[in-house]
């Protein structure tokens, strides 16, 4: 009979992907242990390479033991451990890229050396490198004189449309950058502290918006950016991707691991039942079935601010769960045929250099969100677009236009789990952090910001969460569910283009 260690072999050879020898093997001789060591959980990458060391010689005894050819075992035991030295020496701290990272590494391209080299002055080089690194190392880099634009329309005061537009131009390929810089801390800080910085940093355009917007008292505007971005997510990127990747891969499987997409729609669901209390209690007030000490708008106020905090104890949560105890169910599975050299990835940037250029790009992402806070009701006149609408479906777009196309660009190379991370991920950032969080710093700041987003807002809300969690529920993909998200997300759309119009426009 086989020995019941048998299956730890089977699993150290899961890891490294050369097991089948030793699989057909197991099977032959017992088959119930194979079977566990199918299902068994595979080692994560920042194992060191001692322990694969120990395991292939506990690996060689039980071999010997159990009947299996020993000279067989010990050579695949040594494959084993070298390629657990290779793997840790491609992640010294255990780095593993999340699906926001790959995404937006899908819009970068290399930088040409040869270019920096023909420069005469030595000195002048390595800036010159920094700079083209920075700058020049992404596809979107030909929006980036929209930035100084904005910021020169700003200062000679011409029309605020024009500001408008171009700062939103502006803040493409800014989104992209920010996730570079993220990405290169990381390298150097390791795995827990560059997932953290990338949960903080993820979103940082709409957080940033919603801080401005906070500050001049917009309050419908940050319900309405963050309302929108969540829908955005959920139904045009998830929806647009599923639709090019099932045209694409039309004759090929379309599989995606659940458990990821489990996760994030049950805290959508939270997500919607903290954003539907205060909603409901003021209708319940307001019908005489309940009533409150306070005011129902005071009682409203503080029923929000506790599901904020629910919310981001959840949302801490989450992030223990995704960089510590499950992390390998956030990793983008391996794809047959995919680009082998994405995990050898050696930093661009040194560490000073990123964090410098991270600040700044942050600081410049203010000043273009406070000129688009500035200049949407000068905007909305203009265009004949209600706020609401400008804010729900014009701003989500454009601001995470970089991240959207990447998750697109993976769908059409059959890698939806990156997709699902990239779209869930940032719909469960913004509900479970960004907008609790937003409550909170207003609650400071003295503005009464609640999370009554009202009826059509909250029930568009529900409806998108639901039927994504419809759509995901079985595993795979094909085109038609991205057609039905995309239909959803039009019907939307429209619901809030007709809701509101301007003041001055007649609806008939």
């Amino acid at each position: 009979m086989s020995s019941p260690l048998l299956p730890l072999l089977l699993v150290l050879y899961k890891t490294t992907h050369h097991h089948e020898n030793l699989l057909v093997a197991a099977s032959s001789r017992d088959s119930t242990l194979a079977s566990r060591a199918r299902t068994a959980p595979s080692i994560d990458s920042h194992i060191h390479p001692s322990a694969y060391l120990s395991l292939a010689i506990l690996a060689a005894r039980c071999a010997h033991r159990g009947g299996i050819e020993f000279d067989l075992v010990v050579m695949e035991a040594a494959a084993a451990m070298e390629a657990g030295r290779k793997l840790a020496a491609r992640h010294p701290h255990g780095r593993s890229r999340t699906a926001h990272n790959m995404s937006s590494s899908s819009l970068r391209k290399k930088s040409d050396a040869a270019l920096v080299r023909k420069v005469p002055v030595a000195p002048l080089r390595p800036l010159l490198a920094n700079l083209q690194e920075v700058f020049l190392a992404t596809k979107l880099a030909v929006l980036f004189p929209a930035v100084p634009l904005a910021i020169a329309a700003q200062c000679f005061r011409f029309d605020q449309v024009w500001v408008f537009a171009l700062s939103l131009l502006g803040l493409i390929p800014l989104a992209e950058r920010v996730s570079f810089l993220t990405e290169q801390i990381a390298l150097y800080t390791g795995p827990t502290v560059g997932g953290l910085l990338n949960a903080t940093c993820g979103n940082a355009t709409e957080l940033i918006i919603a801080l401005f917007a906070l500050l001049k008292g917009k309050i419908e505007v940050v319900k309405c950016s963050l309302l929108g971005s969540v829908l955005s997510n959920l139904l045009l990127v998830l929806g647009t991707s599923l639709f090019c990747g099932g045209v694409v891969n039309l004759g090929a499987r379309q599989p995606y691991d659940r458990n990821q997409s489990d996760v994030s729609t049950a805290l959508l669901f939270l997500a919607v039942l903290c954003h539907s209390a205060p909603l409901l209690l003021r209708y319940a007030v307001a019908a005489g079935e309940h009533s409150v000490s306070a005011t129902s708008a005071a009682a409203s106020l503080d029923l929000s601010r506790a599901c904020s905090f629910v919310m981001l104890a959840s949302y801490v949560a989450y992030l223990f769960f995704q960089l510590k105890t499950h992390r390998q169910l956030f990793e983008p599975q391996e794809v047959d045929g995919g680009d082998a050299g994405d995990d050898d990835e050696e930093p661009a940037l040194g560490f000073a250099s990123a964090l410098f250029w991270l600040a700044l790009m942050t600081a410049v992402i203010s000043v273009l969100s406070e000129y688009v806070v500035g200049t949407i009701e000068p905007t909305s006149q203009s265009w004949g677009l209600s706020v609401s609408f400008i804010s729900i479906i014009l701003l989500p777009i454009v601001g995470n236009a970089a991240e959207h196309a990447g998750a697109i660009i993976f769908a059409l190379k059959n890698k939806l789990d990156i997709t699902l991370g990239v779209a869930l991920g940032s719909a469960t950032q913004i509900s479970m952090f960004v907008v609790p969080l937003s409550v909170l710093v207003a609650w400071i700041m003295g503005v009464q910001m609640d999370l009554d987003f009202k009826l059509l807002e909250t029930g568009s809300l529900f409806m998108a969460v639901l039927v994504t969690a419809f759509t995901l529920q079985d595993g795979t993909s094909h085109y038609l569910k991205g057609i039905l998200l995309l239909l959803c997300y039009i019907v939307i759309g429209a619901c809030f283009f007709v809701a509101r119009q301007p003041a001055d426009q007649d609806v008939s």
